[in-house]
């Protein structure tokens, strides 16, 4: 099991014969790279960590001022604008959205999780649908204006 033992033994943890925790690249940093196959729809994982209140850079959201710190499991997943899973904060679940190969790395799209991000940078995922910037839902990329911020400063 990757989760230490104050999480419970929950057998639907992500397990360390299925998952690994590894150094993707430079850019990328750590990611998860799954060592079996899934199946699209199928349950990847059920996850835990300490719940606080602050935003942290491994943290997902679950409420307004509720995150979860996982720094076993789900602080790593990768970010892709056309993510191979699905992270679930209410039902606390990892769900495949497509086929994933064995020994391929999961990646969620960050704004399905978080309103805001602990910081936002540029997107490298190389997907036909990619946006170039990686923002939480509510958050607008960085040093784009909106028309109401145009107004303000006489530019509209």
């Amino acid at each position: 099991m990757l989760y230490p033992k104050k999480f419970g033994l929950n057998s639907l943890f992500p397990q360390a014969s299925d998952f690994r925790v590894v150094s993707k690249d430079k850019s990328s940093g750590k990611g998860v790279l799954a060592l079996r196959s899934f199946s699209a729809g199928e349950l990847v994982a059920v996850i835990s960590g300490e719940i606080v209140t602050d935003i942290r850079q491994h943290t997902l959201q679950i409420s307004a001022n509720k995150h979860l710190l996982d720094l076993y499991f789900t602080g790593y997943l990768l970010h892709s604008c056309s993510p191979n899973i699905s992270v679930d904060m209410q039902l606390m679940t990892v769900t495949a959205l497509k086929d994933i190969a064995a020994n391929s790395f999961l990646y969620m799209d960050y704004s399905e999780t978080e309103e805001v991000l602990y910081k936002q940078f540029p997107c490298g995922c190389g997907s036909e649908n990619c946006r170039g910037w990686i923002t939480g839902s509510l958050e607008v990329p960085e040093g784009i204006l909106l028309g109401s911020d145009l107004g303000n400063l006489g530019l509209a």
